[in-house]
């Protein structure tokens, strides 16, 4: 009889506060998680339970996309305050030996050089260990940040990604493996005939090269990718090493994890080579009745539930949802920001209240709630029937979340022969292609 299949583990996170409304975070730990000591704490957690990465979100504004002002996003610290991920990961790395580190920078904002640089800085200092979720943004008000009025159209801001991948790997790649020669009798350090500039001139960018850091143990990071459109699943399908996948259901699972393998042979890749992660949240706790409880209170969401889901649609969507009403049909509705996160919005509810009382839980299966060993099997049931590749958890923000997932889910995965007991190498990419 044959092992059962492995599956990989990420968490989706960003820099900011915990859940500083629930009574297992104490007032002091609401104020001091700036210094980075409790995102030290989880991502040792989730080691333990041998992850394969944190990957850290992020977004660039104070949104007042919800009644057309910043109230809903600081009362609820929605967008606001975050913190930098990539300031964080050598924090962070320097707290592990082995999980990967995957830092969110947005090909709309940064200069190629710069983020080439930083990201290789990153992985010198983790070993190995640096990711980047690519993500081409989708906010006005961030982009008001960098000098632009609006952000490009939709598809053109991937047209621009699919370049910007092309200059940070030719930066990446402009110091030959035998660059550093450290030679004392010649007094060499740099051999010069194995660094070259890349003299880029293309569409949207023109960067002379070489980088100035040397190559780092990867060459490049790991790439993830969250794009649920067609062009985001062109781009993720040619470039990414794992996909962030937000389908919920067996048939639209299999459905996205179908196409990325499809466009990705179309583009020459071997389909293997990329892993679709499918972003869950599971409601674990001691008993079935008190996942039960948490898991109607999530779907019964109070007033400022709903201040919160509206603000992050607003965010996402530059639509102010205050002006629609609640008991109408909702209708169709356009944006040139999260396309995929508005399409799955509005199939929540034919109306706004419907819509909205269901998105706290549009990561939740039903069968993930439960005890450790319930949750584990259905998972595990799960995974075998869609075919993926692992799941990307998401809420926590709890040190008592995070030990039901790390010590309590995780564990029971273990026992199931589900997830890895050790990792198998020293860099991030190896570990997460190497089942």
């Amino acid at each position: 009889m044959s092992a059962p299949r492995k599956m990989h583990l990420g968490w989706f996170m960003n820099f900011t506060r915990p859940a500083w409304t629930t009574p297992w975070v104490s007032a002091d730990e609401a104020r001091e998680w700036t210094n980075g000591d409790y995102h030290v704490d989880w991502i040792r957690a989730m080691e333990r339970a041998r992850f394969d990465f944190m990957m850290l979100e992020d977004s660039s504004m104070v949104s007042d996309g919800f009644r057309g002002t910043m109230h809903a996003d600081l009362k609820h610290s929605l967008y606001a305050p975050k913190h930098d991920p990539l300031a964080l990961a050598p924090v962070l790395a320097r707290e592990t030996r082995h999980i990967g580190i995957v830092t969110t920078a947005s090909t709309s904002f940064y200069p190629p050089f710069l983020l080439a640089r930083s990201l290789s800085t990153i992985d010198h200092l983790s070993g190995g260990r640096a990711g980047w979720n690519i993500v081409t943004s989708s906010e006005d008000r961030a982009a008001q940040n960098f000098g632009m009025d609006v952000l490009h159209e939709h598809d053109s801001r991937y047209d621009r990604a699919d370049e910007f991948v092309e200059v940070v790997e030719g930066l990446w790649n402009s110091w030959g493996d035998g660059a550093l020669v450290a030679d004392r009798a010649t007094g060499t350090y740099v051999d010069a005939d194995h660094v070259a500039p890349i003299h880029h001139d293309g569409r949207f960018y023109k960067v002379r090269g070489p980088l100035n850091t040397l190559p780092s143990p990867q060459r490049r990071p790991v790439y993830l990718q969250a794009g649920g459109s067609p062009r985001g699943r062109e781009f993720a399908a040619r470039h990414a090493d794992a996909i962030i996948c937000a389908a919920q259901g067996v048939r639209d699972m299999r459905e996205f994890r179908d196409d990325i393998r499809s466009r990705a042979k179309g583009a020459g890749r071997d389909p293997d080579s990329i892993k679709v992660m499918y972003i869950t949240l599971p409601i674990v706790a001691a008993s079935q009745s008190e996942a039960d409880r948490i898991h109607e209170e999530m779907r019964h969401p109070g007033e400022a539930a709903v201040e919160v889901s509206l603000g992050h649609m607003g965010a996402l969507t530059e639509i102010d949802f205050s002006a629609v009403d609640p008991d109408a049909p909702l209708g169709a509705l356009e944006t040139n920001g999260h396309r995929t996160t508005l399409e799955k919005f509005l199939a929540l509810g034919s109306t706004l209240r419907e819509a909205t009382g269901a998105w706290a839980t549009r990561y939740t299966n039903p069968a993930f709630v439960g005890t450790p060993d319930k949750v584990a099997a259905a998972m595990a049931e799960e995974f075998d029937e869609v075919g993926g590749d692992g799941y990307l958890i998401t809420g926590g923000g709890s040190r008592k979340a995070i030990a039901e997932l790390t010590d309590g889910l995780v564990g029971a995965l273990a026992d199931l022969g589900r997830v890895r007991r050790r990792y198998e190498h020293e860099l991030f990419r190896d570990n997460l292609m190497a089942f």
